[in-house]
């Protein structure tokens, strides 16, 4: 049954990423800086089903406007396409980096911030980790 749900977990993955248009696709944050999509990870931690959408723009450097950027990621980017999929995810996490990296490796050289949102009533709800 686990291979099930991972194999699920898998293609909602797949889904994602296609319907993502193009991981070419430039996206203007609201600091001014451009994120281009990296990836979307799925899986099933404690809590429930989680998507991961990992972006990454050129010049990001961490600031008081990186909040304003995740959040306009999760509702303008990753919340439209979460209809498109059977299983829904209990949280979304939006993480953006300065450059591509290897997911849950540690890069000293790789700027990197990350933050988790519910989904409630149809919004990405920010939640303090």
């Amino acid at each position: 049954m686990r291979r099930v749900g991972q194999m699920v977990a898998m293609l909602a993955g797949l889904d994602l990423a296609q319907g993502a248009a193009a991981q070419d696709e430039a996206l203007p944050l609201p600091s001014g800086l451009e994120a281009r999509l990296q990836e979307v990870l799925t899986d099933r931690p404690g809590d429930g089903l989680v998507y991961r959408f990992r972006f990454v723009a050129e010049g990001f450097a961490v600031s008081e406007a990186v909040l304003a950027d995740l959040s306009w990621l999760c509702e303008s980017y990753a919340l439209p396409r979460l209809s498109n999929i059977g299983p829904q995810p209990a949280r979304v996490v939006i993480s953006l980096a300065d450059k591509p990296s290897e997911f849950g490796i540690y890069d000293p050289d790789v700027t990197q911030v990350f933050e988790s949102f519910s989904l409630q009533g149809g919004a990405c709800v920010w939640e303090l980790f």
